[in-house]
Parts: C-alpha cells; sequence; structure tokens
C-alpha cells in the first residue's frame, strides 16, 4: 500500500524584486515535487539555485509568486507546528537551560506536566542527561545543534526541514551528528527535507536526493538512493551515486 501523499509543490515559482537595480530575480521556476510521509529529500545545488527559498516557502515564511504547495490538500498559508524548521547556526534562548529549551512549547502551552517524561526521553536520545542545567554558552557546538534538533522534534511535525544545520560543524562532529538525525528520523518517520552542499551528505542521508539547477531554480534530477543504511560512504555503489550528482552539477572529472 502506497504511503499517503504529505507534501504537493505544484508549478511554483518565486522571484524577488531587487531595489538596488530595480529589476526582478527569478529564484525558482516551475517547480514540481510530491514528497511522501517518511522520506528523507536531500535537496543539492550550486548558490543561487534557490534550496533555501524552496525551505522557506514550505515552512509557509514567504508565498509563492506562482503556483501553489499543499500538505494533504490543504494550501500553506503561514507557518505551522507541522513543519518544523531548523537551521544552520543553533536558535537556542541563552537565557534557558538545555531542559528549559526542550521544554518550551509544552511550557507555554501550560501541558509541561503530561509531557515532562517525553522531555526525558529526548534528553536520553541526544545523550545530554547531564547537561540538562547547562545554558547554551557551556555547550559545544554540536551539542547545541543536539538540542536545536530535538527541540524541534519534540513537537513532532509532520514535516522537518533542515537549512544546512551541520554546515558550522567540524567534519567528525558532523558526521557523528549526520548518525544522529538519522536515528531520530528512523524513529519518527516523518517526512525531512534537508538543504546540503556536500553531496556525499546528501547520499549518506537521503532516501532521495534533489539535484537544482540555478539561474532561475529548476528541479533538474530526483535520484532514488537505493542504499541500506547505515551506509558505507566507500562503497562502489556510493561512489557512483556521487560521480552521477558530481556530473550533473558540472564537477564530476574530465576524461
Amino acid at each position: 500500500m502506497a504511503e499517503a501523499l504529505i507534501l504537493k509543490i505544484d508549478g511554483v515559482s518565486k522571484s524577488f524584486a531587487r531595489v538596488e537595480t530595480n529589476d526582478i530575480t527569478n529564484a525558482l521556476e516551475n517547480i514540481n515535487l510530491e514528497l511522501r510521509q517518511g522520506e528523507f529529500i536531500s535537496l543539492v545545488g550550486t548558490s543561487g539555485c534557490g534550496k533555501s527559498t524552496m525551505l522557506r516557502l514550505i515552512a509557509g515564511l514567504i508565498t509563492p509568486t506562482y503556483g501553489q504547495l499543499t500538505v494533504d490538500g490543504q494550501k500553506i498559508e503561514g507557518t505551522s507546528p507541522d513543519r518544523g524548521m531548523v537551521f544552520q547556526q543553533p536558535t537556542l534562548f541563552p537565557w534557558q537551560t538545555v531542559e528549559q529549551n526542550l521544554s518550551f512549547s509544552f511550557r507555554m502551552r501550560g501541558a509541561y506536566a503530561e509531557n515532562k517524561d517525553k522531555v526525558e526521553r529526548i534528553l536520553k536520545v541526544i545523550g545530554l542527561e547531564n547537561f540538562r542545567n547547562d545554558y547554551p554558552a557551556q555547550l559545544s557546538g554540536g551539542m547545541a545543534q543536539r538540542v536545536a534538533l530535538a527541540r524541534t522534534l519534540i513537537c513532532s511535525p509532520k514535516i522537518l526541514l533542515l537549512d544546512e544545520p551541520l554546515g558550522a560543524l567540524d567534519a567528525f562532529t558532523r558526521m557523528n551528528m549526520q548518525d544522529e538525525i538519522l536515528s531520530m528520523w528512523r524513529e519518527n518517520r516523518q517526512l525531512v527535507v534537508m538543504v546540503t552542499h556536500d553531496v556525499d551528505e546528501a547520499i549518506y542521508m537521503g532516501t532521495k536526493v534533489v539535484v537544482m539547477d540555478a539561474h532561475p531554480g529548476r528541479v533538474k534530477a530526483e535520484i532514488p538512493i537505493e542504499l541500506e543504511y547505515p551506509r558505507n560512504r566507500s562503497s562502489s555503489q556510493f561512489v557512483e551515486y556521487r560521480n552521477q550528482i558530481l556530473d550533473m552539477l558540472n564537477y564530476g572529472g574530465k576524461e
């Protein structure tokens, strides 16, 4: 039985007015995608291909110039707790502890008591039980990003949007965090849409890689990644996917 359709992007284009030059920039042109629950979508492409614009449209932070986006048949109009977004830099409240940051949404709704066990559980999942009383300034970059991810995941969004969430981390921390995100995703099985400039990261994490072209941003290819988790970055199949995507981005080796 096919999985239920979660997100449909139908003929979407997005343009921005440039005040300094009094002209229009076409960030996205005629985007058509159908993304389903349980998929992990990696968006890759050169600068200017509209990857982050796509995430902001899905999040409801901006509206399309043409076309529409729907979730379960309902048009996206503004933000929703069903669509959680994590940015490249951890956006934590610096005056609140790790535990307070994680429980913020519950406390704002007066629902902390019935969700206390959920907070405790996710503290264990991200391995920060012993740092519950620490403030963001006391955490490493990787630890802070784990808290930012967990704070979004704890609200159980149907769609998780990741805008280069690991770009500021060192290589080893980044690989560890890739596994952390995959572990959380496998547990929740929501739709994840992640922007990344790292082709290896896109293949390692994604069930599908969407390759985008620039000026204006267009979908060049949708590539299902038919590899089991956990993935071997040095396997011949992995390398084949890498070469295929790099060739599409015009970064392949020349014979």
